[in-house]
């Protein structure tokens, strides 16, 4: 697979293709996601990684933001309480097979002065309905927003040549502060970043994924939590929106060659499938049961989240 196929596989869009064929020419190039800490880095979590993982072997220097700042600002808790999730974030990831990333705190490049006169000086440019609008999808209690929040998304425009960046990797719901970076960093006397983004998956329940809610695998859940809770999960005969269909997309069938479903021969025998799109027509076509494709899952997630499952517990002791 060849650096642009690495890049874009599995993403829902690239802004814009062009500049990445050639972003993806030079000989240096900088590429990052930023973390609020916040809970427990968790199948959401991966997709972005995995992501981070392909930049890095289509050539990317890897920078992860932890940002803690951003967190404050959206109500996620005191300084104090934050900084602890901060740590226990950052081990997380590391913890996710993800080798030679650059980990950066935010309060340490987002408090210098050139940093907050440029937050300020874009902060003349963005209208307060626009910055709402930015933080729709990844504010807390958007119904009635804190000034905190609406000086957040201006900070992430920031980050980006703060950390002397090429690319932003997001979630589709960081699609509206990105467009703001490309829109006004040329202002700055910066250049538009490439911004990759990458579908937002559905929790177990088939609903949006919620630490609060409980429907995620986290990398703290042992081998036998993940295979139970994902024996629990909703699993329609539908693919549209299939949370155990889109962990074999984005967290699956990228680290493994192939899948095999052990069937006794009256269910049809075992099955291989090398390619996600050919695991997704059989299920599609009812070749595979439910309980099948759940147990496989479960066990395949399992063992592929054991290291960072045993690194996760030797952080907390």
């Amino acid at each position: 697979m060849d650096a642009y196929e690495l890049v874009t596989r599995n993403t829902a869009e690239i802004v814009t293709e062009d500049e990445l064929r050639q972003l993806l020419n030079k000989q240096t190039r900088r590429v990052y996601a930023g973390y609020e800490p916040s809970g427990e880095i968790h199948l959401g979590h991966l997709v972005i990684i995995n992501k981070l993982m392909d930049m890095k072997a289509a050539g990317f220097d890897v920078v992860v933001l932890i940002a803690n700042l951003h967190a404050y600002l959206n109500r996620k808790g005191t300084f104090e309480q934050i900084k602890e999730l901060a740590e226990y974030n950052r081990a997380c990831i590391e913890a996710c097979n993800l080798k030679g990333a650059e980990f950066v705190l935010g309060t340490d490049i987002q408090l210098t002065p050139k940093y907050q006169t440029e937050v300020l000086t874009l902060c003349q440019g963005i209208t307060i309905n626009r910055a709402i609008r930015s933080m729709d999808e990844i504010g807390r209690a958007m119904n009635n927003p804190m000034v905190s929040q609406m000086i957040y998304p201006v900070m992430q425009v920031v980050d980006i040549p703060a950390l002397n960046l090429d690319a932003a990797i997001g979630g589709i719901d960081q699609r509206k502060i990105h467009m703001l970076a490309r829109e006004h960093l040329p202002s700055l006397g910066y250049k538009p970043p490439v911004c990759i983004h990458m579908p937002i998956v559905n929790g177990l329940d088939g609903q949006k994924m919620s630490s609060s809610k409980g429907n995620i695998v986290s990398v703290a859940d042992s081998p036998e939590d993940i295979k139970k809770k994902i024996k629990k999960a909703f699993c329609p005969p539908e693919v549209e929106g299939n949370p155990i269909l889109q962990v074999f997309q984005y967290i699956i069938f990228p680290h493994v060659p192939e899948i095999i479903i052990h069937r006794p021969e009256k269910f049809g025998g075992n099955a291989e499938y090398r390619k996600y799109a050919e695991l997704e027509a059989a299920y599609a076509a009812g070749k595979i049961h439910p309980m099948d494709l759940k147990t496989v899952c479960g066990d395949t997630l399992a063992e592929l989240l054991a290291d960072a499952y045993g690194c996760v517990q030797s952080y907390k002791n």
